[in-house]
């Protein structure tokens, strides 16, 4: 039998609602459980919200993480794990809410996906100081260890 391929998919958490650090701590621990080992992940940092107005700062992380599970299959798991704490509306349109968590997939190896509901690059990482100094934190650790697996 074959074994999958090994791929790294870089994530984006965010939470402004709740327990802001358990709600991180506890998505970290459904990403280990249903997409993969964590192999780096940043520190948290503190920032205003991006694109709607809400008295209620953000928590904001980075992580890598190792799976054999493709970029449809992450963004379905994201989705369930985002549910399970307690996120009930996701954002559309350019509509922002407040939320207890926000998983989103920045990076995943060197691939490109360009699909209506999944877009790989992020579309707006580079715009997003609260996106970009956490992954910068740990991006250069983990770039030995991604490698082209299409």
């Amino acid at each position: 039998m074959e074994a999958k391929a090994t791929h790294h998919v870089f994530f984006g958490l965010g939470s402004n609602q709740g327990n802001r650090e358990e709600n991180l701590r506890l998505a970290y621990q459904k990403i280990e459980k249903l997409i993969g080992r964590i192999v780096r992940q940043s520190a948290f940092i503190v920032t205003e919200p991006w694109g709607f107005q809400s008295s209620h700062s953000f928590l904001n992380s980075a992580i890598c993480c190792e799976t054999t599970l493709l970029p449809r299959e992450i963004l379905w798991r994201t989705q369930q794990i985002e549910r399970e704490l307690g996120r009930t509306q996701k954002s559309d349109n350019g509509i922002y809410h407040d939320r207890p968590i926000d998983i989103d997939i920045l990076l995943y190896d060197d691939w490109t996906v360009n699909e209506p509901d999944l877009r790989i690059p992020h579309p707006l990482m580079l715009q997003r100081n609260f996106v970009m100094r956490p992954l910068m934190e740990i991006l250069a650790d983990c770039l030995p260890f991604c490698k082209n697996n299409s």
